[in-house]
């Protein structure tokens, strides 16, 4: 592991452990094994730091949003894909919100971490984006409603998922595996979601085929 490494990993520990407005240099120094004019050689500023950890710890949601599948199959698949969407939000703002929300709290770090956002095309915005035209791709394949709004649906995913999360911070911050990313609990979860969402989502059966009459 390289030094920048090193100290991207103990900050993100510090950050944990101790919350952002008592994450110093000094503090990550420590956590490192290194000297805090070492962090400055690899980072320019402290609120360098904590955007590396931002940008390179946290959980992926838009980088799976933006392999979903170019090519829509049937609608098994749709719905399935929904799921996997679901399941990665969930983790995404249950690891993130604790370290997101802090960052609010440094008016300094806010405004960097949206140049970041802006610079490198991401930001919440971007998550709904993606998923909208991920189903605006299937209902043109018809495999949506055409009465359905991608943009609201999709809007409505994510937003179940972030305010399960924000619940989840509050009631339980120290979930076990059932209750954490990936667990069965997070799964249930996803699935409530999409199958309550698929209800406005789903097309209209087929017509049945007309059967001529005997004579």
């Amino acid at each position: 592991m390289s030094m920048r490494e090193q100290i991207v990993d103990a900050a993100e520990r510090v950050i944990r452990e101790l919350g952002l407005a008592r994450c110093t240099t000094k503090e990550i120094a420590e956590a490192a094994a290194c000297s805090e004019g070492t962090i400055y050689r690899h980072f320019r500023s402290k609120e360098d730091v904590f955007l590396a950890v931002l940008a390179e710890r946290l959980p992926g949601l838009l980088p799976v949003l933006r392999t979903l599948p170019e090519q829509v199959g049937g609608e098994a698949e749709v719905r399935a894909t929904l799921q996997q969407v679901a399941e990665e939000a969930l983790a995404f703002y249950r690891e993130s919100m604790p370290m997101l929300l802090s960052v609010f709290a440094e008016p300094k770090l806010l405004d960097r971490h949206r140049e970041w956002m802006r610079a490198n095309n991401a930001g919440p915005h971007r998550a709904a984006e993606l998923l909208a035209d991920y189903l605006r791709r299937a209902q043109r394949a018809e495999l949506v409603s055409p009465d359905a709004d991608p943009v609201a649906a999709a809007q409505l995913l994510l937003g179940a998922c972030y305010l399960a999360a924000y619940g989840g911070v509050f009631a339980a911050p120290a979930a076990g595996p059932a209750g954490g990313p990936g667990g069965p609990e997070a799964r249930r979860e996803a699935e409530a979601f999409v199958r309550q969402l698929w209800r406005t989502l789903a097309p209209a059966p087929a017509p049945a085929p007309s059967r001529s009459r005997k004579r």
